[in-house]
This record gives structure tokens, sequence and C-alpha cells, in this order.
């Protein structure tokens, strides 16, 4: 009888032994997810996105493992508390890597529409500064220098004269129509603009 006991606990050991095998795959696999779509900002190192899945994984395990083992062994009152609270953790670092890939896509969307109005952005202020600004800067219209104050919305766009010592900048609000979406904006260069702010 002892001898069934064992082989049985053996059993469900070997069927639950999910957690740390998976928990290895998926951390991995979150980092190349955190790197090709990162939840937050534009960039991502491949080794910064493995150590955030290891940090999320690993407090998925601390704080949802136990609720949904007793959770699962309310279904099948006869999975031993340990398999139970294996297929839990398991199936909670599925949720973190589910959750990621979703953020990841979602953030992906608005990194390519913000890159989408960059682009307008520049477009609208070489046509402004090739049409309007002083002959100096408009022989120099296409080498701009773009900084943006408010991604999507606002930016600001410099050039340079040939011999590079003084600027001609534009405000460019992409959201506007696109004959008053351009204003003059100076002539300090946008390093000193953007120190300002920072």
């Amino acid at each position: 009888m002892e001898g069934a006991a064992w082989l049985a606990r053996l059993r469900w050991r070997h069927r639950g032994a999910w957690l740390w095998p998976t928990f290895a795959v998926l951390t991995i696999v979150d980092g190349f997810l955190l790197h090709a779509l990162p939840a937050a900002g534009s960039t991502q190192t491949l080794v910064g996105g493995i150590v955030a899945g290891m940090v999320f994984n690993v407090l998925a395990v601390l704080l949802l493992s136990r609720p949904g083992g007793a959770l699962l062994r309310r279904r099948r009152t006869d999975m031993p508390v340990g398999v139970a609270r294996n297929y839990a953790g398991a199936g909670a670092v599925m949720f973190v890597t589910a959750v990621m890939l979703a953020i990841g896509l979602a953030h992906h969307a608005t990194i390519v529409s913000q890159k989408r109005a960059l682009d307008d952005a520049i477009v609208r202020a070489i046509a402004f500064i090739g049409d309007r600004a002083p002959a100096q800067f408009r022989a120099n219209a296409s080498h701009t220098d773009t900084y943006t104050i408010q991604a999507g919305e606002m930016y600001r766009t410099c050039v340079a004269n040939h011999a590079g010592t003084r600027d001609y900048c534009v405000i460019v609000k992409s959201k506007l129509p696109f004959a008053r979406s351009v204003t003059p904006d100076g002539s300090e260069p946008n390093s000193i603009f953007s120190a300002g702010l920072s």
C-alpha cells in the first residue's frame, strides 16, 4: 500500500514539474519580447529585457502560485498542494508573457504613430523653410535637426546656414492643418533649447 502511495506521489510530482522549466524558457522569451516590442520607451536591450522578465516572473510566482493553487485544488481535490501551486505558478508565468506581449504590441502601435508624426513634421518644416526662410537657410533646408517637444503633436526643427554659424528654427504642430502648422521660432539651436528643458 505504501508503495502504491509512493508511486502516486511520484506520478503527481512528474506531472506537476512544469513551473521551473516554464519559468526558464519564458524568461528568455520575455527578454526577446521586450527587446523587439518595448513596453515603454522606444528601445530595450536584450539583457535588460531578460532581467525585467525574470523580476516580473518571480513576482508572479510569489504572488499568484499560492492563491492560484488553492483555486485549482477546489476543482481537483485529489491534487497535492505542491503540484497545484506548481501548475498555478507556471500559469502565472505564462500570464506575464501574455501581458508583456499585449502591452508591447499596443506600445509598438504608439511608437509607429509617433514616428509617422515626426516624419510628417520634418516634411512640413522643410517645405516651410524651403519656401519662406532667408536664402542662406533655404539652400540647406534638407539638413534638419528636429527636437521632439511633445511626441505626436509638437516638434522644433532647425536648419543651419552653410557656415554653421546661425540657425533658422520653426515649431511644427502636426495636428493643425498644413497651412497653419508651422511658425518661425528664432535662431537658437536645438542643443540649447533641449538643454534648457532638461
